[in-house]
C-alpha cells in the first residue's frame, strides 16, 4: 500500500441514527477541513446551509473549505472522477475522505471497493468504520433489522446518539445489545454529534497499531461466545443469527496454509462472515489478519508480539455460521509450504485440504 494513500472513513448507521448531525459537527473541526465528503444521495444530507459555491458538476465547496459530492453511478467511478479533478486542479485538494452510507445500506460493498478494487489500489486506505446507533430506537432495530446488526458488526467505533432523549435505563440495555454483537468496538455516547475527532480517526482499520495492542484488546474483549440479548435480558430473535466467538490455534501456520484456509473461508462462507480479526502466527512471526465477508485485507506483519502469547487467535462475528465447522477447517492451516512449489501431490496434505473443505460445502 502506498504511503501517500488517502485515508477513507465510512460513517454508517440505521435510518435516523444521527449520521448527518455527526457529519455536520465533524466538519466544523480544523483537523477535518481538508476533507472530501461522499454521500449516496445529495438531497438526503442536511448540509445545504454550508454550501457556498459549485466548483464543478457533482462537487460542492463547503464554507469551511471541505468538498462534498454525491455518488453518481458506481462508487469506483465517483472516486476515480474526484481524484482526476483533484490532480488537474478542477477542485481544491483534499487529504481525507468521509463516506456516509444511507440508513438501509450494507457497508460491506463500500469496504470492498476501498480495499480490493484494482483501479483504486494504492490511492486509498481504509482508516476505519464509524457506526452510529440511536439510543431511542436502536434496541428494537437491532432485534428486527439485519442491516442494523451488520452495521454494528463491521464498525471499529460505535457512537450512541440521542442519549439526552433516551429513557432511564435504556443505555445499559443498548450497550449490552451492541457488545453482544461486537464487544471489541469502543462505545462513546454523543449528544447532537459532539465528539472528539481524535477518538474516531487514525485508527488504521486493518493494521490495528504497529504493536498489535489494539487487536489484542479487541480479541480479549471478545474472548467468549456471546448470544445477543433482547429487551429485559431475554434471548433476542436473532440470538441464533449473529454470534461472536474466539478460536485459538497452537501451532505456527505456513503462508500456503493460511492462504488456502482464507480462500476457502471467503469463497464458501464469505456472506456469513460479518467480521474476522486476529493475530496469526505465520512461521513464528505475528501478523494481523482482518476480513469483512469476502474482503480479505492483506496481512500486516507486526513489529513484535503484543504479549507472551504466541498462539494464533481470531475473533469471528458470524451470521448463521457454525463455530465447530470453522474450528475443524483449521486443518487447512497445516498445509505445508512445499505444496505450493511442487508438481506432485502430497497425499497427507491433500487429505487435510479435503477434510477442511468439507466444513464449507
Amino acid at each position: 500500500m502506498a504511503s501517500n494513500a488517502l485515508p477513507v472513513t465510512i460513517i454508517t448507521g440505521f435510518l435516523g441514527s444521527g449520521k448527518t448531525t455527526l457529519l455536520n459537527r465533524l466538519l466544523q473541526h480544523e483537523h477535518l477541513r481538508g476533507s472530501l465528503v461522499i454521500i449516496n444521495e445529495f438531497g438526503e444530507v442536511g448540509i445545504d446551509h454550508l454550501l457556498v459555491s459549485t466548483p464543478v458538476e457533482n462537487v460542492r465547496l463547503l464554507s469551511n473549505g471541505c468538498l462534498c459530492c454525491e455518488v453518481r453511478g458506481d462508487l469506483v467511478d465517483t472516486l476515480a472522477d474526484v481524484m482526476r479533478k483533484r490532480a488537474s486542479g478542477e477542485i481544491p485538494p483534499f487529504d481525507r475522505i468521509l463516506i456516509e452510507t444511507t440508513g438501509l445500506a450494507d457497508p460491506v460493498p463500500i469496504i470492498r471497493t476501498i480495499v480490493v478494487d484494482q483501479d483504486l489500489a494504492g490511492l486509498f486506505r481504509l482508516d476505519g468504520v464509524i457506526g452510529v446507533v440511536d439510543a431511542v430506537h436502536a434496541t428494537s432495530q437491532i432485534e428486527s433489522q439485519i442491516e442494523a446488526r451488520k452495521q454494528i458488526a463491521v464498525s471499529d467505533v460505535i457512537l450512541v446518539s440521542k442519549t439526552d432523549l433516551a429513557e432511564e435505563g435504556a443505555l445499559p440495555e443498548l450497550e449490552q445489545a451492541v457488545r453482544a454483537i461486537n464487544a471489541g468496538s469502543e462505545i462513546f455516547p454523543v449528544v447532537r454529534g459532539e465528539v472528539d475527532p481524535a477518538l474516531l480517526f487514525g485508527r488504521g482499520h486493518a493494521a490495528g497499531g504497529s504493536d498489535g495492542a489494539e487487536v489484542d484488546r479487541w480479541i480479549d474483549a471478545n474472548n467468549r461466545e456471546r448470544a445477543p440479548l433482547g429487551i429485559g435480558g431475554r434471548p433476542a430473535r436473532h440470538a441464533e443469527d449473529v454470534r461472536t466467538f474466539t478460536l485459538f490455534h497452537d501451532e505456527p501456520v505456513s503462508v500456503n496454509g493460511l492462504t488456502t484456509w482464507l480462500s476457502m473461508l471467503a469463497g464458501f462462507r464469505g456472506p456469513q462472515l460479518l467480521r474476522l480479526k486476529g493475530i496469526v502466527n505465520v512461521d513464528g512471526e505475528p501478523y494481523v489478519l482482518h476480513a469483512v465477508q469476502t474482503v480479505i485485507h492483506e496481512a500486516v506483519r507486526l513489529d513484535r508480539w503484543p504479549s507472551e502469547d504466541r498462539r494464533t487467535r481470531m475473533v469471528f462475528i458470524v451470521r448463521g455460521l457454525d463455530r465447530a465447522a470453522i474450528e475443524r477447517s483449521f486443518a487447512a492451516l497445516a498445509m505445508p509450504e512445499a505444496a505450493a512449489n511442487t508438481p506432485h501431490i502430497d497425499p497427507a496434505a491433500y487429505a487435510r485440504f479435503v477434510e477442511a473443505a468439507k466444513q464449507f460445502v
